[in-house]
């Protein structure tokens, strides 16, 4: 039985890799390793919480002792690390909490995995540690418009349509590392130290960068969900600058298969950039949030449009974000499954359709229940 570590498990992306996982490979021993901070959530995945083949831990993946201990206790073949701080604003306000987390934590795991894997008799054969990264590690693109013409701003616009729209340059595996952001900077910290393991000591890894996701789960301080609650209650929707920012959309649940694909069958020491060929400037996004919320409440189609309103723009807020995972697709055949008009209407339907689970976070609720059960946070 292979067992794999899935860090930050009871967050956004994690819960949806460790549910792929959990029902996929009933041949696995999944572990969930949260140290459950504000944005870990049990209650993402209380539909697999019972499964034989699923565990939570909650550890810290900055205990370099702990995390030594629990691979030997479980004798963990594989790592997905996903554990991270990802909120660009709570970086620019708290950098040392990122570093301490995302650069600190990840070296833990890796020194942790290079002491156990070499004291097997196979040494590192048989095993793999998948480092999940960010786009925003590069830095930012230009915003040019080659075709002439601004783009169509309409879910039911191609990908083709999105992905060529804003410009003709797009992150590459190849692409020079440019961070602008304390959060993104740690990312990009923690990316040199896997592939230094690799170099150094030889070890398994593998590096992805993804660009924006959205769907089912996200904690509520990021846009998507934010503003699905804010229109819903009809409290302002507050945009940076004048929402010209331009980012890849990816859906959740396609990133996790290419999570899948890429542990699976991923080679040793490459870089795979993950992309969903769906541009949008933020104001155009949050207009179909709007048009999409108000007409599945029954309101009329754009009522809540007055909702808008601009804010001074955060501090190194990158223009424009674009992945081309070309070389995923070529490499491993792995390609979005959904349309963004289908990934929209869905993420907007579950959010409406789970205002509980909303209420539980925002309140703060859920972080009360887990300080009874587990102690501190």
């Amino acid at each position: 039985m292979k067992t794999i570590i899935i860090t930050g498990g009871a967050g956004f992306i994690g819960s949806h890799v460790v549910r792929l996982f959990v029902n996929k490979y009933p041949e696995y021993h999944i572990i969930n390793l949260d140290k459950l901070t504000y944005a870990g959530n049990l209650a993402n995945l209380k539909d697999i919480e019972d499964r034989k083949n699923y565990t939570f831990v909650k550890a810290d993946i900055c205990d370099f002792d702990g995390m030594l201990a629990l691979m030997r206790q479980y004798e963990v073949t594989g790592i997905i690390h996903l554990a991270a701080e990802s909120h660009v604003d709570r970086s620019i306000k708290d950098p040392f909490t990122f570093a301490r987390t995302n650069v600190m934590g990840t070296l833990s795991l890796l020194q942790a995995a290079k002491i156990y894997w070499e004291s097997l008799p196979e040494g590192y054969e048989g095993k793999r540690f998948y480092h999940i990264s960010t786009d925003e590690v590069y830095g930012a693109l230009e915003l040019t418009h080659p075709q002439g013409i601004e783009p169509p701003f309409s879910t039911t616009a191609s990908s083709a349509e999105h992905h060529l729209a804003y410009g003709d340059t797009f992150f590459l595996e190849t692409t020079k590392y440019n961070p602008h952001s304390p959060y993104s900077a740690s990312k990009a910290s923690s990316d040199h130290f896997v592939r230094a393991f690799h170099d150094t000591y030889g070890m398994p890894v593998i590096v992805t960068n993804c660009s924006n996701n959205y769907g089912p789960y996200q904690f509520p301080e990021k846009l998507i969900p934010l503003f699905i609650n804010n229109i819903r209650h009809r409290k302002p929707l507050p945009v940076y600058g004048k929402g010209e920012n331009v980012r890849d959309w990816l859906y959740v649940e396609d990133h996790a298969r290419a999570i899948d694909v890429i542990f699976h069958n991923g080679r040793i020491a490459e870089t795979y950039n993950i992309g969903g060929f769906n541009e949008w400037k933020n104001i155009d996004i949050i207009k179909v949030l709007i048009n999409t919320v108000d007409r599945l409440l029954g309101r009329k189609e754009g009522e809540d449009l007055n909702l808008i309103t601009y804010v001074t723009d955060r501090a190194g807020h990158d223009l424009r974000y674009a992945i081309d995972s070309t070389k995923l697709q070529r490499e491993l055949g792995w390609e979005p499954s959904l349309q963004f008009e289908e990934g929209i209407e869905k993420t907007v339907r579950w959010y409406l359709d789970n205002q509980a689970w909303l209420d539980n976070i925002t309140s703060g609720e859920y972080e009360k229940y887990y300080e009874s059960m587990y102690g501190n946070r």
